[in-house]
Parts: structure tokens; C-alpha cells; sequence
């Protein structure tokens, strides 16, 4: 059974860069077709998709975020990491990792999913 679990700091300063984990277990993050994205839903709002990484290490980001979005895997781990620069308190909210089969940009497509870890921008 392949489980997703999110890990990272809970309170981030405004302007510093969000880092989160999502290591993977019962499944690797190469196997086709693969899809791995990090998701987030800010307090009374919908999920947002931020991004993703391929089976085969290609990444692909929401427009809006792009120019502060990076993701990236270690496989020898299981693992893949998102970095969010220039965070505002706009950016607060619960952040999850996600599995789909290919690239899908809606968050509901998505049929596996972690437990999900708040994240609080303040100073």
C-alpha cells in the first residue's frame, strides 16, 4: 500500500523559503505513469495545485507560482521536496502531497493523497 507522508516547519517568516518533504512508501516515485504534485488549501478555500514531478524527473508548475516554485526528488530516497520562495502570510495554509496517474493540474483528480501539514507564514 503506497502511503505519502508531508514533512517540514510549521511557522515560516514572511520572505523566507518554504521547504516541505513528501517521502513515499509501498511505491517508488520513478514507477510509470506516475504523477507526484504538492497541493495546498488555504484556510476556507479550495486546493490549489503548485506543481508536480514525473516519473521520470520532469517538473511542471502553476503559472502563478512558477517564478517561486521549485520541486525536486531524491530517489534513493523516496523522496521529493518543494521550495517555496518569498513567502507572505497569503501562502498559509494546510499543504499536502499527491499521487495521480499523469500530469493533472486539478487537486480533485488526485486519488492518493498524504495527511496534509499546516503551514503558517508569520513573523
Amino acid at each position: 500500500q503506497v502511503q505519502l507522508v508531508e514533512s517540514g516547519p510549521g511557522l515560516v517568516k514572511p520572505s523566507q523559503t518554504l521547504s516541505l518533504t513528501c517521502t513515499v512508501s509501498g511505491g517508488s516515485l520513478t514507477a510509470y505513469p506516475y504523477y507526484w504534485a504538492w497541493i495546498r488549501q488555504p484556510l476556507g478555500q479550495d486546493p490549489e495545485w503548485m506543481g508536480g514531478i514525473r516519473y521520470d524527473g520532469d517538473t511542471d508548475y502553476s503559472p502563478p507560482l512558477r517564478s517561486r516554485t521549485s520541486i525536486s526528488r531524491d530517489t534513493s530516497k523516496n523522496q521529493f521536496t518543494l521550495h517555496l520562495s518569498s513567502v507572505t502570510p497569503e501562502d498559509t495554509g494546510v499543504y499536502y502531497c499527491a499521487r495521480a496517474e499523469g500530469l493533472r493540474t486539478v487537486a480533485n483528480a488526485y486519488g492518493l493523497w498524504g495527511q496534509g501539514t499546516q503551514v503558517t507564514v508569520s513573523s
